[in-house]
């Protein structure tokens, strides 16, 4: 580190980083991260080494890397410098680790999902030694903080190859959602379905947007299913009421994963929602949108279809033209600034007031104005609201 800062004395820096090495050096005011060649001691926690220690050889950095796509460097006089395979491997698309998988994963057991996320996103196969020890070392992962797990599982969830991921990998997700284990395997013996219900998970991630909040949402949505199984007398099976199991388990999910509070909440409310069949119909659309607003009723949406092209054919085109109907009347609505909200009213706690009410019953007949209008039982105006109010209000004990 001394080093570096005699090179680049005559650069602006910025040390933060210094203690491990990196120094960030601003040229033409980009910033830079340099770092110097280390090799490592002995992990601890299957994480971190207990010590670093700076070399002034480039085989010895390149040695402790995770893979071999990750293992090359390139300088103007010496051309790449490629130890490892690095080139080979990442022309025919594999990820492979640097010398022996299992001292890899053992040293930083993080390196178990990197390999997952760069296979699911890159489209890159996983080494055969390789894929054996991401398996057999899977349960290292639990060794690993809940916020590292999580920013690698947003990314590879995010990934195109994510179907092939989460399948030929559960066992390593089931680690860290072990929740997801009572899915492995399940039939679903029903018309609407022709896979398992984590095959149907899988699928249903792959078909939704590749966002990590409703690819996570997908994951989750149908976790309450196995609990809440039953079969008919025709040994049909059904699953009522999976979706508030599946609300409440991945509640308790989404805490454990340190997801933000804000994005947990919205996974809840779309996994809770994901099977209310609400009815093609304006006044139904817009009951549901003053539950919840615009933009979620678009995912809602977005989240059934993905859910209905993870089923059987089975009146597929039946399904799919309900959600393209009630998304025509969600936008109808929106474009004709609809009162769906007490904030749209045409009347406010002011008018109220002056009506004579007082405390809590101007809550009360402001929510009844606006289900009034909701219903189509009154127009959304001032005097005629005041009238239904009137005639529809009943005081308060």
């Amino acid at each position: 580190p001394d080093k570096m800062l005699e090179v680049f004395a005559n650069f602006r820096t910025i040390e933060t980083g210094l203690k491990h090495g990196t120094l960030t050096v601003l040229i033409e005011g980009e910033p830079v991260e340099i770092t110097c060649y280390r090799s490592d001691g002995e992990y601890i926690g299957h994480r971190k080494p207990a010590q670093v220690t700076f070399e002034s050889s480039l085989e010895e950095d390149l040695k402790r890397r995770d893979f071999t796509v990750n293992a090359m460097a390139y300088s103007p006089n010496d051309g790449l410098i490629d130890l490892y395979g690095g080139q080979s491997d990442l022309s025919k698309g594999i990820i492979r680790c640097v010398g022996e998988p299992e001292k890899r994963f053992d040293e930083d057991a993080l390196r178990i999902l990197r390999g997952l996320r760069f296979s699911s996103c890159l489209g890159f196969a996983i080494e055969k030694k390789t894929a054996k020890a991401i398996l057999a070392q899977r349960e290292l992962l639990k060794s690993i903080s809940a916020e590292r797990i999580t920013a690698e599982l947003k990314r590879l969830l995010c990934g195109k190859d994510v179907r092939r991921i989460l399948l030929d990998y559960r066992d390593v997700i089931g680690v860290f959602i072990p929740e997801l284990r009572e899915s492995f395997d399940f039939k679903q013996n029903n018309p609407h379905h022709f896979l398992d219900v984590y095959g149907h998970i899988c699928l249903s991630v792959e078909n939704v947007r590749p966002q990590w909040l409703m690819r996570l949402t997908m994951l989750l949505h149908d976790i309450g299913k196995p609990r809440m199984h039953t079969v008919d007398e025709n040994g049909i099976s059904h699953f009522k009421k999976h979706q508030f199991e599946g609300a409440y388990m991945a509640e308790e999910i989404l805490k454990r994963l340190r997801i933000d509070n804000a994005s947990a909440k919205y996974i809840y409310e779309l996994i809770w929602e994901h099977d209310n069949r609400i009815a093609a119909t304006k006044k139904s659309v817009r009951r549901f949108m003053a539950l919840h607003d615009y933009d979620f009723i678009m995912d809602y949406l977005e989240v059934r279809r993905a859910d209905t092209y993870a089923q059987s054919d089975y009146k597929r085109q039946e399904k799919l033209l309900e959600l393209d109907r009630i998304a025509q009347f969600a936008m109808e609505i929106k474009e004709d600034n609809e009162c769906v909200h007490i904030c749209d009213l045409d009347i406010d706690g002011k008018d109220i007031v002056k009506m004579g009410f007082r405390g809590k019953d101007i809550g009360i007949a402001l929510e009844l104005a606006l289900n009034g209008v909701i219903d189509e039982k009154v127009e959304n105006k001032k005097e005629e609201l005041k009238s239904y109010i009137e005639n529809n209000f009943k005081k308060q004990a």
